[in-house]
C-alpha cells in the first residue's frame, strides 16, 4: 500500500525531507550497528544486559520497528529469530538498510512510510520497538494508538528517547550542551522545534506519557532512566558525560497492551 503524499501531516513531510538530507551522516553508525552481535542502546551505547530492551525469547515472534533508520535494531531482532517488519519515514535511510541487508544476508520488509499510520491489519505483531525513531519524530497522540492497534493483546512496546529532564535543560543554540538549569517550561511540552534544525521533535512530560499510553490501552511495566558508565564517550554535542552521570539524558519506556 502506497501512502498518499498529500495526506501526510506537515511534521511528517518536514522530518522526511530532513532525514533524507541527513541520511549520509548516519551511514557509518548504521554500519557499526549491523556489525554488532550484542545490542547496545542509545547515544551512550549502554549494553542490552543493563537496559533489557529486547524480550528474552523472540524466536517466531512478529515484530515491528517503528522508525527504523538504517534498521540495525531490526537486524538484531531478525538474528534472534523474529519475523521483522521495519518502517521508516526516510527513503534514503532505507536505501542504506537495504544495502546492509544484502551484505549480511538478512531479508525482512523495509517499508517507506509514516509510523503514525501503518498499512498492516490490527493485532499483527507481538512486539514493537523504537529507538529514537517514532518515539522522537512522530506525534505521540498518533503513533502510540497506532502501535496499540498493531499489537496483539498482551503484546509489548519498548521505546528509548531523550529524557524529559534533558529537554528542559537543553539550550536552543546548536552545539551547546545541556546545563544544570531549567530553560523551558515543563507544562505543555509537546512539539519542539529547534532554531537550527528543520525537523519537528515530540517530547512529553512523564505525566503526559502515562496518560497517552494508558488511554491507548497500555499498562506501564517499567521506566528505565539510563546512566552511562564511567568513561563512556559520545559523538553528540548536546550533553556531556558529567551531566549524564548526574541526571538521566535518556529513558526507556516498557509497556504492555492490555489483554
Amino acid at each position: 500500500m502506497t501512502e498518499k503524499f498529500n495526506d501526510l501531516p506537515e511534521h511528517v513531510l518536514r522530518n522526511r525531507a530532513m532525514w533524507d538530507d541527513w541520511a549520509q551522516k548516519f551511514v557509518a553508525s548504521g554500519e557499526r550497528g549491523w556489525a554488532q552481535d550484542a545490542p547496545a542502546w542509545g547515544i551512550w551505547q549502554v549494553s542490552e544486559s543493563e537496559v533489557r530492551m529486547l524480550p528474552d525469547n523472540l524466536s517466531g515472534k512478529d515484530v515491528i520497528e517503528l522508525g527504523c533508520g538504517t534498521a540495525y535494531v531490526s537486524s538484531w531482532l531478525a538474528r534472534r529469530g523474529a519475523r521483522v517488519v521495519a518502517i521508516d519515514n526516510s527513503q534514503a535511510q532505507l536505501a542504506t538498510a537495504g544495502r546492509l541487508q544484502r551484505e549480511y544476508g538478512l531479508d525482512f520488509p523495509l517499508i517507506h512510510g509514516n509510523a503514525e499510520t501503518v498499512a498492516y491489519p490490527d493485532a499483527s505483531f507481538d512486539f514493537a520497538i523504537s529507538e529514537y525513531g517514532a518515539c522522537l519524530w512522530a506525534d505521540p497522540h498518533r503513533w502510540i494508538p497506532e502501535a496499540a492497534r498493531l499489537l496483539r493483546p498482551g503484546g509489548r512496546l519498548n521505546f528509548l528517547t531523550n529524557s524529559f529532564l534533558l529537554t528542559l535543560c537543553m539550550p536552543a543554540e546548536d552545539g551547546v550542551a545541556a546545563t544544570d538549569r531549567l530553560l523551558r517550561p515543563a507544562f505543555g511540552m509537546y512539539r519542539v522545534e529547534w532554531p537550527t534544525d528543520p525537523g519537528v521533535e515530540f517530547h512529553l512530560s512523564h505525566g503526559d506519557w502515562i496518560r497517552v499510553l494508558r488511554r491507548s490501552g497500555f499498562e506501564i511495566e517499567d521506566l528505565v532512566e539510563i546512566r552511562p558508565p564511567e568513561g563512556a564517550t559520545i559523538r553528540y554535542p548536546f550533553v556531556t558525560l558529567e551531566w549524564s552521570r548526574q541526571w538521566p539524558c535518556e529513558e526507556v519506556w516498557k509497556v504492555r497492551k492490555r489483554a
